[in-house]
């Protein structure tokens, strides 16, 4: 079942493959040579291989390979996941960038969670990254974070269609005035928000 709904939404997808419509050129980019690259770096083999996760099947390894690419093109100097991917998302970022200062915040208590997330955020004058990964408390992560995002930070939003409650919210994460380019890639999101950008919207088919 999981199988045809997938290929159902490949099909859906197939016209947003390899960058097809995409008029900017630095977004043209990323799709074709970062989120669509095929080398095999060698970290890959260095870290540990996970298949398919029943619980978080948006964190297969496909995609912990392209967070490895995302960290490795931006460079970002801090980075904050909060919540967890399964187990090997935050691995795969931090051997992308050695230099990188990153934390993971993970717990059930919300406003703990919350406590912890403010206090690295106090930490920080930018967050440079900001991985949103499986946690329940999603939407208040992202409008605490927000007033610390500068226009060269960038939002990873994990399981955007995990449900239709979320996929609702994520709606409104495109359309919100605060922020700018983003992408849709099914398993995640990502959001930018450099404003002197014109505002756009990308659905990618990266099933």
């Amino acid at each position: 079942m999981f199988f045809l709904h997938r290929l159902w939404i490949w099909c859906k997808r197939f016209r947003h493959r390899c960058g097809y419509g995409v008029h900017s050129p630095s977004d043209f980019f990323l799709i074709t040579s970062v989120i669509y690259e095929k080398h095999h770096y060698y970290a890959y083999r260095a870290l540990k291989k996970r298949g398919f996760s029943s619980f978080l099947p948006h964190y297969r390894q496909k995609v912990n390979r392209l967070l490895f690419r995302l960290v490795n093109y931006y460079r970002p100097r801090t980075l904050i996941e909060v919540g967890i991917g399964n187990g090997a998302s935050i691995s795969y970022m931090r051997a992308a960038s050695h230099t990188m200062d990153s934390v993971t915040i993970k717990g059930r208590d919300k406003e703990k969670t919350l406590r912890q997330l403010q206090g690295k955020l106090n930490e920080l004058p930018v967050v440079d990254c900001l991985h949103i990964a499986q946690t329940p408390f999603y939407k208040e992560v992202f409008e605490q974070t927000l007033p610390h995002a500068g226009a060269d930070s960038w939002f990873i939003i994990g399981g955007i269609h995990a449900s239709k409650a979320k996929s609702e919210w994520w709606k409104q994460v495109v359309a919100d005035e605060r922020t700018g380019v983003t992408f849709d890639l099914y398993d995640i999101g990502l959001v930018f928000f450099d404003k002197k950008r014109y505002k756009q919207h990308h659905i990618v088919n990266f099933l």
